[in-house]
């Protein structure tokens, strides 16, 4: 599927998004910092500018952010609001928000690979009030209802 989304730089030296391979599902978006880089200090969260604004092609589609997988394994950071939604109509700067779960301080450089952007498609759900739901074998269980294995 065809995809092109527009991107802006905000600043001459902003990295526009990657994708690594050609099998990656999501392109890296890199830190845009200062040459002292911003500091993340240890259990504290910052908001790590990008230098770029998207265009995405309409409103059937929106970029996602995640979280580097090896940043969070090594390093104990995340995103700090798990998911980062970029609607369609936004043409803001893309920041993202990190949050340090480690005991230790960590440096965000200039040009580090601090998320993944992803396009996806978007149902516009109708959303409309009901007196009942359908029956299911599930029915309200949540939160572990179906077991450990």
């Amino acid at each position: 599927m065809d995809c092109t989304v527009k991107v802006k730089r905000l600043d001459p030296a902003a990295r526009l998004p990657l994708r690594a391979t050609e099998g990656s599902a999501a392109a890296d978006l890199f830190a845009l910092c200062p040459p002292q880089g911003i500091l993340l200090p240890a259990h504290g969260r910052a908001v790590i500018p990008t230098g770029i604004a998207i265009e995405l092609p309409g409103p059937e589609l929106v970029a996602l952010v995640f979280g580097r997988s090896g940043l969070g394994i090594k390093r104990g950071i995340t995103l700090s609001n798990a998911v980062g939604v970029i609607d369609s109509d936004y043409r803001g700067e893309l920041m993202v928000g990190l949050i340090n779960h480690s005991d230790e301080d960590y440096t965000i450089e200039d040009g580090e690979r601090i998320a993944q952007l992803m396009i996806l498609p978007v149902t516009a759900a109708q959303f409309v009030p009901a007196d009942a739901l359908s029956e299911t074998a599930r029915g309200e269980g949540g939160f572990g209802s179906t077991g450990r294995r």
